[in-house]
């Protein structure tokens, strides 16, 4: 597959797939009733975000795959997008807060650590992933929070 046609395939999958878990796991009337701390975003905001977040994990992943051909990069990638995938089936399908901080706090340490193994193979997948390890550090500390106050 072509350069241009491996990178449109991991966008349109990653932001593909991560669109269907969000339309699937919708917060709902559940996440209404749930006491929320005071630096809750509003709700519209994390479609966007997240669909921002997902081009950028796209693009190192394809990176990752294509570019530097690093299998301890493709491992992480990995690991990362299958907690990330799992985060809303966890906490809005199942209705279980505590299990999805205990899907997100390894999610954001392999975000963390594939920032850290990439900064030398791949300097430029590794700043794709700082917006991303910045908001699931938020969404860790927002996850937390609702842990606590529910």
């Amino acid at each position: 597959m072509s350069g241009v046609k491996s990178l449109a395939f991991f966008v349109a999958a990653v932001v593909g797939i991560g669109l269907a878990i969000g339309y699937l796991n919708v917060p709902g009337a559940w996440y209404a009733t749930l006491n929320k701390p005071w630096f809750n975003p509003p709700n519209w905001l994390f479609a966007p975000v997240w669909t921002a977040l997902y081009v950028l994990i796209a693009i190192a992943g394809w990176r990752a795959w294509c570019v530097t051909q690093n299998s301890d990069l493709k491992v992480l990638w990995t690991l990362q997008m299958a907690l990330n995938f799992l985060w809303s089936p966890a906490f809005f399908g199942a209705q279980r807060p505590l299990l999805g901080l205990l899907v997100i706090l390894p999610l954001l340490a392999t975000i963390a650590l594939f920032i850290w193994r990439a900064r030398k193979a791949d300097p430029v997948s590794a700043a794709m992933f700082l917006p991303y390890a910045a908001w699931v550090a938020f969404a860790s500390l927002l996850n937390a929070a609702i842990v606590t106050l529910n």
